[in-house]
């Protein structure tokens, strides 16, 4: 292709037509022949005369500039010129798609794919082998097939959440012979990527494609001087921009919601931006995740584990009341540990468990009373800690000793153990190493904490699994059980030094965190994780999604400490026996440099401009001048008021080329018509004509049982394009997804969201439920992302079985389609939605969910052909009847939620549901 500026021609050698324009010129001239001047005297005789019809002696010179010009434009049209032309360099050998797949992929991954799709279909059709790597892999030797080989595996592939270690041994797995190379970078430098670069150029051409937008992460939040700090990084460090960091988690109904949401600014060449985030203690222990807004990376997620949160202490002392030495007060040193690192509660045991506090601390507290007793054991089934201390009163009481007191995790012996007393020792005891599956195990016991006197145990069969930490002789020093959703742990020495060198140690601080009294504003360090199997309970996929870890193994404590996400320790929350850690894409000491390639390698970025074909609009451009020309002779010659057919005529072919758009405004106007002549279910047009049928059969059968079953008369189905109609005509909207559909323009876009901000409700259906469960990791899902990305869509979840859905026409509790997955996401319910007195539901009386998204492949359980019979086979026998009945329920429960609102949460309609409810 032989290209001119920004614009190409297919055909090039047909602009040669263009240099016998000045041919073209002189036969214009020559034809027809000047006339031959003669004097001739009688032509006095016809001076004064006037005639009906006159004829030039020549063509003027603009009139044959118009014949040359349309000729002119006809011959480039011919020559298929091309605006925006993409320059292929043909290759002949094999070709290797590399593909960085970290999370600095995910910010633009679909179009990644869309390029290295395109490279297959390039490959396919010059009959080239290809292999296709992804360099968070673990290094193989990549086999060459078909281009058609792999289509498939590429719309399946995705992005890992963690960086490549090293890519060097991908240098060494390269096979033998050449081959061209196509690197999609994310932009990072990588250690060995010159190694393999040099590899790549050795077996033959290289070409690297970026994107240009910015890579842009978040580091660990931190806990400082009373408020939460964050750090966003950012690649390259251009100009002055701001960013918004969101704080997510779960509501007091436990909904996951934001927050709260702070702006930050990156200053002009600034690769870090940080900002104090200042929340109540109530809202910062909440949080789950800060996030950057709008940034789909797990890089820009950062978790919060127990490091942010501040758990709320009660200390309640047995002498409290007693004038006594600072020193000697049996919480002196459990609050100068705590301070730091805890909100304190002071007050009676009767107050204090009015604020719910995290953990309960009895120092020396040997009786309580009946009401008291009852409090902390309901207060422990609810999941809080009691910490108790022992100490002369308890020491001297009668709890816990013929029998196991509900609030103590052994029995004790009468009296206590001291150095030279009846029990006595001969010296004081140091402590024995922490057992495995102690909480404390890992922890290292310095030799010059002792202990000089304990309240002892009895050896009960349950002593030894209750037991979490012991003496150098294996007399129990702390112990613990369970007492419903929590737990109660002794420490049989005082808080204070009177019995024991340990308060007055680093690590009586970390027995406390290990137990979860309290937590570091800060980082774990290696010595804390080791000797623990940390088991997942979140992970984060690369595009920074959290979701369940499901049954994934446990791993030690050495490699998270590591704190390098890779296949074997992806980023999430891990749990240990007390606490909770997370590892995140991006740690706190993380630094990016970007992808710096040489001179001869062609960097190519992901934002190149569609091609455009100009054939027609120079087509067109001729043939109006063509027309010009017609009318120009015609008034040139004198005739223009003769040949008023002609004018006509002429003007019948402008109209035709200028007046299109009053056209499709009449079509417009037909369709604003037909739409509004009754109650229309429209579905969204897709690029698979099969899908769009089964669509409109779907929404055909659908209207047959509104017609039949309420008072609902909706007209036939329709088809919407929404580049060009009006969407505010149909209440419902139904889209089914499929894995091509192309992406809205950003008109249809705003559209699209004015649709869903004055009430409208699309119908997601990704009709892959059989094989995706609802996970959103099929092609179909991961094309609903990209679709519903830029649309503004409220926080969304799981359908729970109160909401209107199932109560607006029939009492449903599953919503089956073609499928049966009970994964169906609305609109989450506000936070003040409460349950009224007397009722089975929360009492939500406005809005209504503009989005339902789900993969049940309802239009296909819908289905009717023009004579009312089902199209297409649900299930088998009776339960596919019966599962095709619910989903017709689910269909009217749908439309007449959209028709009618929140309406059926009226306290109004409460006597009439609890009687069909059956309460």
């Amino acid at each position: 292709m032989w290209t001119l500026g920004p614009i190409g021609f297919a055909a090039p050698w047909l602009l040669l037509g263009l240099v016998l324009l000045p041919v073209l010129w002189l036969l214009l001239r020559a034809v027809p022949p000047a006339p031959i001047r003669r004097r001739f005297p009688g032509v006095a005789l016809l001076l004064g005369l006037a005639d009906d019809q006159t004829e030039t002696d020549k063509t003027p010179w603009w009139l044959l500039a118009l014949r040359m010009l349309a000729v002119a434009a006809a011959i480039v049209a011919f020559a298929g010129p091309v605006l925006n032309p993409q320059q292929r360099q043909p290759g002949t050998g094999p070709l290797l798609i590399l593909i960085d797949g970290t999370w600095a992929d995910a910010r633009d991954w679909p179009r990644r794919i869309d390029r290295a799709r395109a490279l297959l279909a390039e490959a396919g059709r010059e009959g080239r082998p290809v292999a296709v790597l992804r360099l968070t892999d673990r290094p193989e030797i990549p086999a060459f097939q078909a281009a058609g080989a792999w289509e498939g595996r590429l719309a399946a592939l995705a992005p890992h959440p963690w960086l490549p270690f090293d890519l060097g041994p991908w240098a060494s797995a390269l096979p033998g012979g050449g081959f061209d190379s196509f690197w999609l970078s994310d932009g990072l430098d990588h250690p060995g990527r010159a190694a393999l670069l040099s590899a790549l150029e050795g077996r033959g051409r290289v070409r690297v494609f970026e994107s240009p937008r910015p890579v842009l992460a978040l580091r660990p939040a931190g806990f400082k001087d009373g408020a939460v700090q964050l750090t966003a990084l950012r690649l390259p460090a251009a100009d002055a921009v701001s960013v918004e960091v969101s704080a997510r988690g779960l509501d007091p109904a436990g909904i996951e919601r934001e927050l709260a949401r702070v702006p930050l600014a990156f200053d002009s060449g600034a690769a870090e931006a940080t900002i104090a985030l200042s929340l109540p203690p109530e809202l910062r222990n909440r949080v789950a995740r800060f996030e950057l807004a709008g940034v789909r990376s797990a890089g820009a997620v950062t978790l919060a584990d127990d490091s942010l949160k501040r758990r709320k202490v009660a200390l309640i002392a047995g002498r409290a009341g007693r004038e006594q030495l600072q020193l000697l007060s049996p919480t002196h040193y459990l609050r100068q540990a705590l301070e730091p690192v805890a909100d304190l509660i002071d007050g009676t045991l009767s107050d204090v468990l009015l604020a719910n506090p995290d953990v309960i601390v009895l120092a020396d507290v040997a009786r309580l009373t009946q009401t008291e007793q009852d409090g902390l054991l309901d207060w422990l089934d609810g999941g809080g800690l009691l910490l108790r201390f022992a100490g002369p009163q308890l020491a001297a009481s009668d709890i816990s000793r013929m029998a196991e007191d509900p609030l103590m995790p052994v029995r004790l012996r009468e009296g206590g153990r001291t150095v030279g007393g009846a029990m006595s020792w001969g010296e004081p005891k140091t402590l024995a190493p922490f057992a495995e599956g102690s909480p404390f195990h890992g922890l290292r016991v310095p030799p010059e904490v002792s202990v000089t006197a304990q309240v002892l145990a009895q050896p009960d069969p349950e002593l030894g699994g209750r037991t979490i930490a012991a003496l150098a002789d294996g007399t129990p020093l702390v112990t613990r059980k369970a007492v419903g959703q929590g737990q109660v742990v002794l420490v049989h020495v005082t808080a204070n030094a009177e019995w024991s060198s340990l308060p007055l140690s680093g690590l009586f601080v970390q027995m406390l965190e290990r137990l979860a009294v309290s937590t570091r504003p800060a980082a774990p360090g290696a010595a804390e994780l080791e000797g623990q199997v940390w088991v997942p309970e979140v992970v984060l996929d690369a595009f920074g999604v959290p979701s369940d870890a499901g049954e994934r193994p446990g791993v030690q404590g050495e490699l998270l400490a590591g704190g390098r996400p890779g296949p074997n320790l992806l980023p999430g929350l891990y749990a240990g026996a007390d606490r909770r850690v997370a590892l995140n894409a991006v740690a706190a000491e993380t630094g990016f440099s970007a992808a710096l390639w040489p001179a001869r390698i062609a960097v190519e970025g992901l934002d190149t401009q569609e091609e455009q074909a100009l054939k027609g609009a120079f087509l067109a451009g001729a043939l109006a001048l063509l027309v010009l020309d017609v009318l120009a002779a015609l008034w040139v010659s004198g005739r223009l008021g003769n040949r008023i057919g002609a004018v006509r005529g002429a003007l019948v072919v402008l109209a035709a080329l200028t007046l299109a758009p009053d056209a499709r405004a009449q079509d417009a106007d037909r369709f604003a018509i037909e739409a509004t002549s009754a109650v229309h279910l429209a579905y969204v047009e897709t690029d698979d004509p099969q899908v769009n049928r089964v669509a409109e059969a779907g929404l055909r059968g659908l209207g047959l049982r509104l017609r039949e079953r309420t008072s609902v008369e909706p007209g036939a189905p329709m088809a919407l394009n929404l580049e060009t109609d009006e969407l505010t005509f149909f209440p419902f909207l139904y889209w089914p997804v499929t894995a091509s559909q192309p992406l809205p323009s950003a008109e249809a876009y705003a559209r699209l969201n004015d649709y869903l901000r004055t009430g409208g409700m699309i119908l997601f259906d990704t009709r892959d439920a059989d094989i995706a469960g609802g996970a959103g990791s099929t092609p179909e899902g991961r094309r609903l992302q990209a679709l519903a990305a830029p649309l503004d869509i409220p926080p969304l979840e799981v359908i729970p079985p109160d909401h209107v859905l199932t109560r607006t026409f029939y009492l449903l509790q599953d919503f089956p389609g073609r499928h049966t997955s009970a994964r169906i996401w609305v609109e989450a319910a506000p936070p003040d939605a409460e349950q009224a007195e007397g009722m089975p539901f929360r009492n939500l009386n406005d809005g209504v969910t503009p989005v339902v998204i789900g993969g049940n492949d309802w239009a296909a359980a819908w289905a009717v052909d023009e004579r009312g019979m089902e199209l297409l086979p649900v299930g088998r026998g009776y339960s596919g009847e019966r599962q095709r009945e619910i989903a017709w329920r689910f269909g009217i429960n749908l439309v007449m939620h959209v028709l009618t609102g929140n309406y059926k949460s009226d306290q109004v309609h409460v006597p009439a549901l609890l009687e069909r409810l059956g309460q």
